[in-house]
């Protein structure tokens, strides 16, 4: 398995939108208002992947999608990786790519959301050197409106950006 990180493009969308309802779904259940599961639906997906299109990083395996980051200052937006890749390492690759987004933007601290009862992601991001800094009411998008919703918010110092790094890189 060879993964290529890239900057997402147009053709990318359906898929994203795809691996992050599937992966929204299955990281949510349980941990969030049943208001924001009511509209968060298949077909709410590829417009919110639209607007984050330029933000986004893919891994792909060859035409496969193995996940993805969306990057917004010094915040981790979204890290999503499909089932078939989970334990690969392709998590981590997709989070240590994120710090280093937030570094080159200058910012010094990373942080990110999680639903408290995602155990599976509060585990992958402690492994990774991710301290809870608390909860907090994150602001979720529902339709025109905003709902409030309880999370932990993760932090980690970002890294030391070297200029060279950067763009399309292969992993494997």
């Amino acid at each position: 398995m060879v993964i290529e990180l890239r900057a997402a493009v147009a053709d990318d969308v359906e898929g994203i939108a795809r691996l992050w309802h599937r992966g929204w779904h299955d990281g949510h259940a349980g941990s969030v208002p049943d208001a924001l599961v009511a509209v968060r639906t298949p077909e709410s997906f590829p417009p919110r992947v639209t607007g984050r299109l330029p933000r986004t990083t893919v891994a792909a395996d060859g035409a496969a999608l193995a996940g993805f980051i969306v990057v917004a200052g010094d915040e981790v937006e979204q890290v999503y990786v499909a089932a078939a890749y989970r334990g690969t390492g392709v998590a981590a690759t997709l989070l240590s790519e994120a710090e280093r987004q937030v570094a080159t933007a200058g910012h010094g601290t990373a942080w990110l959301a999680v639903a408290p009862g995602n155990a599976r992601a509060r585990r992958f991001y402690e492994r990774q050197g991710w301290s809870d800094d608390g909860e907090f009411d994150f602001r979720a998008e529902v339709g025109e409106s905003v709902l409030l919703v309880p999370v932990r918010r993760y932090v980690r110092p970002a890294p030391a950006h070297r200029p060279d790094q950067g763009g399309s890189r292969m992993v494997g």
